[in-house]
């Protein structure tokens, strides 16, 4: 089975995972835009990070066969630094028009300040303005409140639901998010957050429309196989298929193919990988590794691509 891991924070993970990604089966991925542990001083940096996500690290992923996108946005733990804020609000237009860039994201609220709450409705302007999906992060603590409000918001200014992502969702958040119309997205992480277990119970329940299974993998403790992990334990417990491809792979696609970059043509005919290539003078390949390079193949044949 083909998957997506529609949020992946590929910027804080090794190589070695985009290589064990593709041999699970992942064809494609998101990187949405967050905050990398330790606050930005000043808004070079985080142009700096912008341009790694539609630069370097959709170079590493194609190394391995995965068709890399990203979200761009101004997080919103950062946004409550109302100077760096500013800033990055100049330079999210130049960034969000450029090439596999699938939406606004991810925004939304962390401790609901005032100044989230300004930064999270520019950014749904720019949305619209643009005609781009949306990503919004529901805050770790009060989340029930944060995901209404942050739904409401998202009304107020006229968004349509079909439009947008709700992110980080648990069984306290997925009945409001899918009674209003949006997509609910779950982020499986080991131990906090969402655990395969409990998803697979969650897509027992409700069954897989609008429903989207990720990893959310960052520099924490997480997994970026959870994708491939929670559609081999639904199927093993007896889910259907079609539920499984629906949460693991094609409503992503759905969700995030509204903005017109991305497509199934990316990868169901992929571009030829070769890993004597470089990316400003860098490569992915250490120690005297032999290349890889696949002239011509399909979506299926990843297994050329492991190396011991």
């Amino acid at each position: 089975m083909m998957l997506i891991d529609p949020h992946a924070h590929m910027t804080s993970r090794a190589t070695d995972d985009y290589q064990a990604m593709a041999a699970a089966g992942v064809v494609a991925l998101i990187e949405p835009a967050f905050w990398l542990g330790q606050p930005r001083t000043n808004v070079g940096s985080y142009f700096d990070y912008l341009s790694g996500l539609i630069g370097w690290e959709l170079f590493r992923a194609g190394q391995f066969g995965i068709r890399h996108y990203c979200t761009i946005g101004l997080n919103s733990k950062e946004a409550n630094n109302e100077e760096l804020a500013e800033g990055v609000m100049e330079i999210l237009p130049r960034f969000a028009l450029k090439e596999g860039v699938v939406a606004i994201g991810e925004i939304g609220y962390d401790e609901q300040t005032d100044l989230e709450d300004k930064y999270f409705r520019l950014q749904l302007e720019l949305a619209k303005e643009l005609d781009l999906p949306i990503m919004i992060h529901t805050p770790h603590r009060d989340k029930k409140r944060g995901t209404s409000r942050s739904m409401d918001v998202c009304e107020e200014h006229g968004v349509l639901p079909s439009k947008v992502v709700i992110d980080h969702n648990n069984e306290e958040t997925v009945d409001e998010v899918l009674d209003r119309g949006y997509w609910a997205a779950f982020s499986i992480y080991p131990s906090t957050k969402m655990g395969n277990v409990r998803m697979v119970e969650i897509l027992r329940r409700y069954g897989s429309e609008r429903m989207i299974v990720d990893s959310a993998c960052d520099w924490g403790i997480s997994e970026p196989l959870a994708v491939a992990k929670t559609a081999q334990l639904a199927l093993e417990n007896g889910l259907p298929e079609e539920h499984v491809r629906g949460a693991c792979y094609a409503n992503a696609l759905s969700a995030y193919g509204q903005s017109g970059q991305m497509k199934e043509e990316d990868w169901l005919n992929p571009p030829a990988i070769d890993q004597r290539t470089l990316f400003e003078g860098n490569s992915i390949l250490r120690g005297g590794r032999e290349p890889v390079v696949v002239e011509a193949r399909s979506s299926g044949s990843l297994e050329s691509l492991l190396i011991d």
